[in-house]
């Protein structure tokens, strides 16, 4: 069973990687976001109420431990937050070049008004 487990994270993490890296910022993406958010904060909250519940959905998974499980979910959401945090650094540095472009022509010269100055002066 413990293989099973170890598969099923494995994937958990290669999928979520794969959402991030593919997807942006749309609607669909931060609904998806804000509902396992609230998933996540359910299982924490009935987690502190029932303590004993993590220790038998871990042995039902065939982990020794609740404590393990958490471990792993946590392992699981830290490689999710790492993939986010990544994609949303290169979206901003993306940004950041093209506004740094687009500023950088609006402050150059124009050819035609350094020709006229060259004339004139």
């Amino acid at each position: 069973m413990i293989i099973l487990v170890q598969i099923v994270l494995v994937l958990a993490v290669i999928v979520g990687a794969l959402a991030l890296i593919r997807g942006g910022g749309d609607a669909k993406h931060q609904a998806v976001r804000r509902i396992l958010l609230v998933a996540f904060a359910a299982v924490a909250v009935l987690s502190v109420f029932v303590p004993g519940l993590l220790t038998r959905v871990a042995n039902l998974l065939g982990i020794g431990r609740g404590t393990d499980l958490v471990l792993y979910a946590l392992i699981v959401a830290f490689m999710v937050f790492m993939a986010s945090s990544f994609q949303r650094a290169r979206q901003l540095e993306a940004r950041i070049t093209k506004l740094a472009r687009r500023i950088a022509l609006d402050e150059a010269p124009r050819p035609d008004a350094s020709a006229k100055e060259q004339r004139d002066g």
